[in-house]
């Protein structure tokens, strides 16, 4: 019997799913949950930014850090999913799908 292009692949054939650039992705994406989350960190007035209170510039950094961090769980993502495909593809034998 031939296997269809469709059957479902070895466990042993496939990738894992948990890969060291995937646990970067995951915390790129938990860090700034954690940091906003635990409010006793950042729960005081002292220091001031320019007269603002540290609880409401904190909060306001975390925006920029959260966003830089994220464009990096998405860089990283797209590398991965090319990477996947690329090694999909050879394994194939150039075939895509």
């Amino acid at each position: 019997m031939s296997e269809t292009p469709d059957a479902p692949r070895a466990p042993e054939e496939r990738a894992p799913v948990v890969t060291p650039v995937r646990v970067v992705i995951a915390l790129c994406l938990i860090a700034p949950f954690v940091a906003m989350l635990w409010v006793g960190s950042y729960a005081k007035v002292d220091p001031t930014f320019i007269g603002i209170p540290f609880f409401y510039w904190y909060q306001m950094l975390w925006v920029l850090i959260s966003t830089a961090l994220t464009m990096t769980a998405y860089t990283l993502w797209n590398r991965d999913q090319r990477a996947r495909k690329a090694a999909r593809t050879a394994q194939d034998g150039g075939v895509s799908a």
